[in-house]
C-alpha cells in the first residue's frame, strides 16, 4: 500500500465523540512509552503526524487520522501508566473497552509491545481480554533495532510460548523498528487486504 495521504481527524473524549463514518478503522494501543507515536509516524511516513513526548501516558483521548481517505488510523491511550490517578485511569479504561467493543467500525487492534523486555503481565491480560471478547487484533513487536536480529527473535519467540500456555491459535505478529522501517509494508498490506475484504461488494 502506499501512503498519498494522512491528516489528523480528531479527538474524542468518549465514543459518542468518534467520526460518524462507516469507513474502516485500525486501532493501535499498548503500554506507555512503547514507542506508539513513532510507530504511527513510521506507518504514514509522516514525522508530526502523530506528537511523540518523552512523558508516557500524554495521549488521553482516542486520535483518528483519515488515511488515503479510505480508513482511519487511531491511536489510543496507552495503559499501565502507574502514575496518572486512580479516577483518571479509570477514565481511560472505560473510554478503551467501550470504543473496542462497541465501535462498528473497528477492523483490527494492533497491540505493541517493547521487544526488548520479557512478557508482561499487564500485556497478556490486555491480549486476552481481546481474545476472549472476540476482538480481531495483531500483535506488533516494536523497537526492533535495539536488539540483534537473533535477540530479537529470541524474545519473539519467549513472547509467542507465553500465549500457547493459553492460546491454541497464535494471532498475527509483526516485528517493527520506526528507526529503519522494518515490519512498515507487512502492516501496511495487512491493512489493505482486510480493507478491500470490508470495502468489496459482496456477490
Amino acid at each position: 500500500m502506499i501512503i498519498k495521504t494522512s491528516a489528523f481527524t480528531q479527538s474524542s473524549a468518549t465514543l459518542d465523540q468518534c467520526p460518524r463514518d462507516t469507513k474502516p478503522e485500525y486501532a493501535f494501543i499498548g503500554r506507555s512509552n512503547v514507542g506508539k507515536s513513532s510507530l504511527i509516524n513510521m506507518l504514514c511516513n509522516h514525522k508530526g503526524l502523530a506528537k511523540t513526548s518523552s512523558t508516557p501516558g500524554k495521549t488521553l483521548l482516542i486520535n483518528h487520522f483519515i488515511i488515503n481517505n479510505e480508513w482511519y488510523l487511531v491511536d489510543l491511550p496507552g495503559y499501565g501508566f502507574a502514575k496518572q490517578s486512580k479516577s483518571m485511569r479509570q477514565k481511560l479504561q472505560n473510554m478503551i473497552s467501550s470504543y473496542i467493543l462497541m465501535r462498528q467500525q473497528l477492523a483490527n487492534v494492533f497491540v505493541l509491545v517493547d521487544i526488548r523486555h520479557d512478557p508482561q503481565k499487564i500485556d497478556l491480560e490486555f491480549i486476552d481480554w481481546l481474545g476472549s471478547s472476540n476482538i480481531p487484533f495483531s500483535i506488533v513487536f516494536t523497537k526492533a533495532d535495539k536488539l540483534s536480529f537473533q535477540k530479537s527473535n529470541e524474545n519473539v519467540r519467549k513472547y509467542l510460548d507465553a500465549l500457547l500456555e493459553t492460546w491454541e491459535e497464535l494471532p498475527p505478529h509483526f516485528v517493527t523498528s520506526s528507526e529503519n522501517k522494518r515490519g512498515r509494508e507487512d502492516i501496511l498490506t495487512y491493512i489493505e487486504n482486510i480493507t478491500k475484504e470490508i470495502t468489496s461488494p459482496t456477490p
